[in-house]
């Protein structure tokens, strides 16, 4: 395989737009903790308090997210660098341990978006009997429609 200056630059826009969302998922968070802690201190809600400490945890895990994807980054131009002074054999070590950093940027970024959808449920836990009722005047009200519409004919 041939190892140039393209080859470590294929992953810039990749990791240039995973730092991007990155960036967002962890302003959409810190938002959202300022609106739980004005809305705690108005009403000590302990439910509150669980989700800004599952929210603490994502935000933690949202900053190692990026440190990954930083050093990737970093290691990805290193790299470049070390292909212009003609050291193949070490950028190839360089270019995998960046390559190594972005497989755990994203395997920390599919453990948040676990911990996202647990805390989903569990903000949605409340609501259960409420949203399999209305599921299922949904399901009847649209076999009703299902069957009207068969029987036109």
């Amino acid at each position: 395989m041939e190892f140039t200056l393209t080859t470590p630059a294929l992953l810039f826009s990749a990791i240039s737009l995973l730092l991007l969302a990155y960036t967002n998922r962890f302003l959409a968070l810190a938002s959202l903790v300022r609106v739980l802690k004005t809305q705690y201190l108005e009403n000590h809600d302990k439910n509150l308090l669980g989700q800004m400490a599952n929210l603490r945890r994502r935000i933690y895990l949202i900053r190692n997210m990026q440190a990954c994807g930083i050093l990737s980054f970093f290691l990805c131009v290193l790299c470049m660098f070390l292909l212009y002074y003609q050291l193949t054999q070490l950028a190839q070590y360089v270019f995998g341990a960046s390559l190594f950093l972005l497989m755990v940027s994203l395997y920390i970024s599919l453990r948040e978006i676990q911990m996202s959808v647990t805390a989903l449920k569990m903000e949605l836990s409340s609501l259960k009997t409420e949203i399999d009722e209305f599921e299922k005047e949904g399901r009847s009200a649209t076999s009703k429609f299902i069957s009207k519409s068969l029987h036109r004919d």
